[in-house]
């Protein structure tokens, strides 16, 4: 089975300078490449010079993560792509238990390992943790991560099951099904976008996957940090987003009009903290949404999955119930 390992960079040679050698140390199995999105720092001269063996696929502008990736990868021929972050530190023998799992399981389309905290290795990290759900609202959270709740690793999630979505940060999917669905939705720009491919994937009839022998390393908010407004407007806008593409047509519009509600409670809740740069961010988020909704409309697919949501509301189950543990 052909692995590319595939980091994508925006003006990163600091992460690439402090990560690429554990990448190039316990991938002996893979092609490594640098997709860089038109960095106006050293990082593409940086890699040439002391990385010579990984090879360079560069964009022409800054696409973002979901475009990033999809410009990138049509140069790339492999079996498998790991999306990795390019401040993500593998481990020994990271690749061994996917390409197995991959091999074992011809119906599993995507795998996620299992991600830790760089800066606290015994804790779970926020973007991917031990997989990732959705609510029936379209929230998503993680075992080991709810909302700011992170938990410990104990080994309470050392297991090889179905999860719904994989992180972004650390993503290995089969090159073939990536290009059957046109990859990522382009108009994300970032984040969410990884949620909804596994979504458009389930509706496919393929499986997501969580493998606990694998085991990376995440600084996380590289890029953009978590309280970052841009971060807030692309959450908040890519969420609806996915909701219209990919819900039962029979639970779409209830869905989008809770939705509705909740994000102006969320918005209430940034004024009461004088947080307005992040109120801003969510009504620009919904003005964008709005603009596109039709143009979004037109992406459903012909059959969605109704077994989308772990539980009815996590909001609900975390804020009023004191829920901040994932239970199966």
């Amino acid at each position: 089975m052909k692995i590319a390992v595939v980091i994508l960079n925006w003006n990163g040679v600091t992460l690439l300078q402090q990560f690429l050698p554990s990448v190039l140390q316990h991938s002996p199995e893979a092609t490594i490449y640098v997709a860089d999105n038109a960095s106006t720092d050293k990082s593409v001269e940086f890699v040439q010079q002391n990385f010579p063996s990984i090879q360079i696929i560069s964009n022409k502008d800054n696409y973002g993560f979901a475009q990033g990736y999809n410009e990138a990868l049509q140069h790339i021929q492999a079996d498998v792509y790991a999306l990795v972050n390019s401040d993500i530190e593998v481990t020994e023998n990271w690749l061994h238990p996917i390409i197995k799992t991959f091999e074992l399981e011809p119906n599993t389309a995507v795998i996620q390992p299992k991600i830790l905290d760089y800066k606290s290795k015994s804790y779970f990290e926020y973007a991917g943790a031990a997989g990732g759900f959705l609510d029936k609202y379209g929230y998503p959270f993680c075992r080991g991560r709810i909302f700011d709740t992170i938990e410990k690793d104990n080994g309470q999630y050392d297991d090889h099951c179905e999860i719904f979505w994989a992180s972004g940060a650390c993503f290995f999917i089969r090159s073939k099904i990536f290009h059957e669905l046109s990859g990522f939705d382009a108009d994300f720009f970032a984040h969410q976008e990884e949620i909804d491919l596994c979504w458009r994937i389930i509706n496919k009839g393929y499986q997501i996957k969580y493998n606990y022998k694998s085991t990376v390393f995440h600084v996380g908010g590289a890029t953009l940090k978590l309280g970052n407004p841009k971060k807030t407007y692309l959450n908040f806008r890519n969420s609806l987003f996915m909701l219209v593409k990919n819900l039962p047509k029979s639970s779409l519009l209830p869905v989008i009009f809770s939705r509705m509600i909740l994000d102006g409670i969320a918005g209430l809740k940034f004024v009461l903290q004088g947080e307005w740069k992040h109120f801003w961010a969510i009504l620009r988020a919904h003005g964008s949404f709005y603009g596109s909704i039709g143009v979004t409309y037109k992406k459903r697919a012909n059959s969605q999955t109704k077994k989308y949501y772990k539980v009815k509301s996590i909001v609900y189950r975390y804020y009023v119930k004191s829920g901040k543990i994932f239970v199966n």
